[in-house]
């Protein structure tokens, strides 16, 4: 006989990560194409000569980085293990059994994993026909039960960024004892102009939080490192559930050192934004209906092709994340990476 296991995971879905494969270029997981940011790596090598020492706890010498950084106070801040554990964190403060979150679909793998493991339902509000969040549709979703609001933008996998305008009224009809999160990811690739900029909202809207990472733009997805921004009772609700200890000291010196190479980063985000646009536009002369994007990867809505064209991929030496009878979610790489990826899409087209 073995343990009595909480009925709630029987329905939690696994999350999926982008595949690796010796010697397949990996466009499958929206990494930063480029190494480290000048500096990150000679200060991560020093602090490693500390590992027998446990972290700072409190991210102090970050959180006050980041507070400057964003011009917010410091008691705003909270850090965790990547944005996925701080969403974890923030799902954990907010709901549980009996309640309700709310978020797009299809979007961001992790909303539904955090949601069912805090024993709370999930309500999926579908995209639009252009592969975009419905706000109006996310709104309309919320009932007395509803803790929590998940918004992704620009959104994962499919692309699209949430307007400033649509966001304002999603924020009007949500009620105020509801946490609405912006989930900022990928911030740093966005171009447009009407884009949403959480940091716009946040002072007026004590139900808002922000979601960001030091993943994608600023190259330590392998060093698990994110954090919320948020009004101090819920910022410390946050750090309440983070695992104590969870952010090492070379996640914590390596994020700061990279917050200090602002030139560098915005250099090697333009250059991603260059091929990203470049990309799309060869997919949409190919024939593929890609819908906008301003993160760092492209959406192809293969329906029930997917599993085939991502096949199709693997065979010409590359890794692309398929979400079944969906589509398929393709990151920018290096030029060369991108043209092989296009030489595959055009023989699929």
């Amino acid at each position: 006989m073995y343990p009595r296991i909480r009925a709630a995971l029987d329905d939690v879905p696994a999350y999926v990560p982008g595949k690796s494969g010796i010697g397949l270029v990996k466009l499958s997981s929206n990494e930063n194409p480029f190494p480290p940011l000048p500096g990150v790596l000679e200060r991560a090598t020093v602090a490693a000569a500390n590992l027998h020492r446990y972290p700072d706890l409190a991210a102090t010498e970050l959180t006050c980085e980041l507070a400057d950084f964003l011009s917010v106070p410091t008691e705003f801040i909270a850090v965790g293990t990547g944005s996925v554990g701080v969403l974890q964190q923030i799902v954990q403060s907010v709901a549980s059994v009996g309640d309700e979150v709310v978020y797009p679909w299809r979007s961001f793998e992790a909303y539904p994993i955090t949601t069912r493991i805090a024993g709370a339902s999930v309500v999926e509000v579908p995209l639009d026909a252009d592969s975009q969040l419905d706000l109006a549709a996310l709104a309309g979703a919320v009932t007395d039960r509803t803790t929590l609001v998940l918004v992704c933008s620009p959104n994962n996998p499919t692309g699209p960024t949430v307007r400033r305008d649509e966001f304002a009224e999603l924020l009007a009809r949500v009620p105020e004892d509801v946490l609405v999160v912006l989930d900022e990811a990928y911030v740093e690739f966005v171009r447009d102009p009407d884009a949403v900029d959480g940091l716009d909202f946040l002072a007026a809207h004590p139900n808002l939080c922000l979601l960001r990472t030091f993943s994608k733009a600023y190259g330590l997805a392998g060093l698990r490192i994110g954090f919320a921004v948020a009004h101090p009772p819920v910022a410390a609700a946050i750090r309440k559930c983070a695992v104590p200890f969870g952010v090492s000291t070379i996640a914590q010196l390596a994020a700061i050192e990279s917050l200090r190479s602002q030139d560098a980063m915005r250099e090697r985000v333009d250059a991603v934004v260059v091929e990203r646009a470049r990309v799309r536009n060869a997919l949409l002369a190919q024939g593929w209906a890609v819908p906008e994007t301003e993160a760092n990867f492209v959406w192809l809505p293969t329906g029930a092709r997917t599993t085939e064209f991502a096949a199709a991929c693997r065979r010409s030496g590359l890794l692309v994340r398929p979400f079944e009878d969906d589509g398929c979610r393709v990151s920018i790489g290096g030029p060369a990476e991108n043209d092989l990826f296009l030489r595959t899409a055009l023989a699929q087209a």
